[in-house]
């Protein structure tokens, strides 16, 4: 892929939901581009799209209409086997939730994406650990993820994510669960990592604070793309 290639391209999807005899229109064609190493927010209410959005770039949902390329790869040709190998190897998943383990070590955790691929076990925690220490929690690394707070969690969800160098991070309301003080060190991690590593970031938020780490921000609404905008205080 050339660099002045998107690494994501999105052209005009929608997603319709039915229960029943009634049926939700979640995505009303959108279409958008993100770039090799940008950080772009996805802003808007509940119920705007946004995590739907995220969820078919991420090859977790399929869209009832339109295209979806990452990387090249137009998802909608792979098969079912094809797409979880896809979620494993080019994209990382941040979820408001955590989605840690509870059986798991912080260190296993971290690990898992690269021990699901087949990566050894030696190499898998070598990787994680160095992600570990990078995010600040390397003596944590045989404690479970009861014995942690919010924010520790999140950062361990952080390290799962970047441990496999996937060209994508999704990073769907990544500060919903935490306080200000908590959210704030996940939000300036993601923006680090974002510079330190390259990493592409895609992060969907109704925070302006946490938006405020994004070059570009995207702001949605019933659906669909109301604005774009760049915040030029970030470089």
């Amino acid at each position: 892929m050339e660099e002045n290639e998107p690494l994501v391209s999105v052209d005009r999807i929608k997603k319709v939901y039915s229960t029943g005899q009634r049926t939700v229109a979640a995505l009303r064609g959108v279409s958008l581009e993100v770039f090799p190493g940008e950080f772009v927010a996805l802003m808007g209410p509940s119920g705007c799209g946004k995590s739907t959005l995220l969820h078919l770039i991420g090859g977790m949902d399929r869209p009832t209409h339109g295209r979806v390329i990452v990387g090249g790869t137009v998802l909608e040709t792979l098969s079912e086997a094809a797409l979880a190998q896809f979620r494993r190897r080019q994209v990382g998943f941040v979820f408001q939730f955590f989605n840690l383990l509870p059986t798991l070590t912080v260190l296993e955790n971290a690990a898992l994406p690269l021990m699901l691929d087949g990566v050894s076990d030696h190499d898998a925690h070598a990787s994680a650990l160095a992600l570990l220490n990078r995010v600040g929690l390397q003596a944590r690394a045989f404690h479970f993820p009861a014995e942690l707070s919010g924010g520790e969690m999140q950062r361990v969800a952080v390290a799962r994510a970047v441990v496999s160098t996937p060209a994508l991070i999704l990073a769907d309301e990544p500060t919903g669960s935490l306080d200000s003080d908590n959210g704030r060190q996940v939000m300036t991690l993601l923006r680090d990592l974002n510079h330190e590593l390259g990493l592409t970031i895609l992060l969907a938020t109704h925070d302006d604070e946490a938006a405020h780490c994004a070059r570009r921000v995207i702001r949605m609404r019933d659906g669909m793309i109301e604005q774009e905008s760049l915040n030029v205080a970030v470089r």
